[in-house]
């Protein structure tokens, strides 16, 4: 008992004079050096290992990021596997998906091209001096295919922006979704919406 209080004396003295806050000249001491010396390049800097002599690599060819893969072009791209445009929605309408549409459509589309899709928003009738927005009820638009009105919202046409950035995959395909019903609305015949001809180039889909 007494040797480990006289052990924990010495222990206690050699602490108290280890901080006794003397100045030293001497460098610190470093128990694992690599962490303050790595051996990387900072960034922009110059790597004479490569022919490029660039330190920073681009990505390999044909690298997709985790989460990014888009093997789905109809529904990614609004695009079949040759290239052409879908003729139908690829996803699978709902009356919660085509609630969908009509509030992104009343938020990102209809300032322009108006809340019936007859191109009078307020943005084209009030003398602001943009180029007219096209209505939707011609018949060169009712023949469209779906998959073109979705790549005209992802990535515009002549002087209307893309909206990719905005506005996610599946909300762009429920505002195609809104604009057939809009179309629609306008075309009825007789008593019913099922007596009117279809607007959209291909009937839609489930994903």
């Amino acid at each position: 008992m007494i040797a480990m209080r006289s052990l924990t004396a010495v222990v206690v003295v050699v602490v108290l004079t280890g901080c006794r806050g003397d100045a030293s000249d001497a460098p610190p001491i470093h128990i694992n050096p690599n962490m303050d010396w790595q051996e990387r390049f900072d960034p922009q800097e110059r790597n004479d290992f490569f022919a490029d002599g660039r330190a920073m690599r681009p990505p390999v060819a044909g690298t997709v990021a985790r989460g990014f893969l888009r093997e789905d072009t109809a529904f990614h791209f609004g695009r079949d596997a040759a290239g052409a445009f879908v003729a139908a929605n690829p996803v699978g309408l709902t009356a919660e998906f085509m609630e969908r549409g009509q509030e992104r459509y009343e938020i990102f589309c209809s300032v322009c091209h108006g809340d019936a899709g007859d191109g009078k928003g307020i943005i084209m009738t009030g003398n602001y001096g943009y180029v007219p927005a096209p209505t939707y009820h011609a018949d060169a638009m009712r023949a469209v295919p779906d998959g073109y009105l979705f790549d005209v919202i992802s990535n515009g046409v002549r002087s209307m922006p893309g909206y990719a950035q905005q506005i996610p995959i599946a909300d762009r395909w429920a505002i195609t979704a809104y604009i057939r019903a809009l179309q629609r609305s306008q075309y009825a015949q007789g008593t019913g919406m099922a007596s009117s001809s279809p607007p959209s180039a291909g009937a839609s889909s489930a994903k």
